[in-house]
């Protein structure tokens, strides 16, 4: 590769945000953007150990890192990370709305509650993250938003019906927020993540793993590192021209 293309996809001096960045994809981010140079602040509903030791593997590879205790569905908590990026780091360049949950069950079983928490965290955290960030990014007249959405916001998915709703509106919220702010040196982009090897899909049967691996056209689940290197593509100088997009990576799953 070129130097100056390896220039393109440098974060030196950036300042990222990752929503849930302790385990899981959202760590393997974490890691792919300071591997990058991207200073980092990882958020946390519940989990601090998780996140803190997730911090310390970042700050070994010569990266600025702390953690937040936040949670996505309380628009304070996030404007408040928002700030303490900003007086850490200097800026808030890049975030990654990676914080998700899932509470499945059949529509005719799915409870209100459910609905609403799934909905709550995923979707409407997505938003208030996004409306924290975009006030310093629009002032700096630079920024890159990277939703995690899924492979069932496009397929849908029996049993995910609040899953696959959240992260369908993800993506329509990802279009709509890019056209609001292209001309001001910011893009949105999402990333649909299929099938992955993650504490979530760990809770699967044995007899569902095989059912879904089996309509995957590669035979195999994803790995969180394979999503990694797609999101500090699209956070860097190389994906310039790239927004409202939707970046499918699940093994072909989308076209079966």
């Amino acid at each position: 590769m070129a130097e100056n293309e390896n220039e393109l996809l440098s974060l030196r001096g950036r300042s990222a945000i990752v929503t849930g960045g302790g385990r899981g994809i959202g760590r393997a981010i974490a890691t792919e953007l300071a591997r990058a140079g991207a200073n980092l602040i990882i958020t946390y509903r519940s989990n601090s150990s998780l996140a803190d030791a997730a911090a310390h593997e970042l700050r070994a590879l010569g990266v600025g890192c702390q953690t937040a205790q936040a949670d996505v569905r309380e628009g304070g908590d996030l404007e408040r990370v928002v700030k303490e990026c900003q007086q850490t780091f200097g800026s808030v360049d890049i975030l990654v709305n990676n914080a998700g949950m899932t509470n499945d069950n059949l529509v005719m079983r799915l409870s209100e509650e459910a609905w609403d928490e799934v909905m709550d965290t995923n979707l409407r955290g997505t938003f208030l993250a996004t409306k924290a960030a975009l006030r310093p990014m629009v002032r700096a007249r630079w920024g890159r938003i990277i939703n995690i959405t899924s492979v069932v916001g496009v397929t849908g998915n029996a049993g995910q019906a609040n899953y696959s709703a959240a992260k369908a509106g993800i993506i329509g919220f990802t279009r709509s927020v890019a056209l609001e702010v292209a001309s001001r040196g910011i893009t949105v982009n999402a990333v649909a993540p299929g099938f992955v090897q993650t504490d979530m899909t760990a809770g699967l049967s044995d007899e569902q793993k095989e059912l879904i691996k089996g309509r995957i056209p590669m035979d195999r689940y994803g790995e969180t590192g394979e999503i990694a290197p797609i999101v500090a593509f699209l956070a860097s100088d190389a994906a310039a021209y790239i927004t409202g997009q939707t970046v499918n990576v699940d093994g072909g799953l989308v076209m079966t």
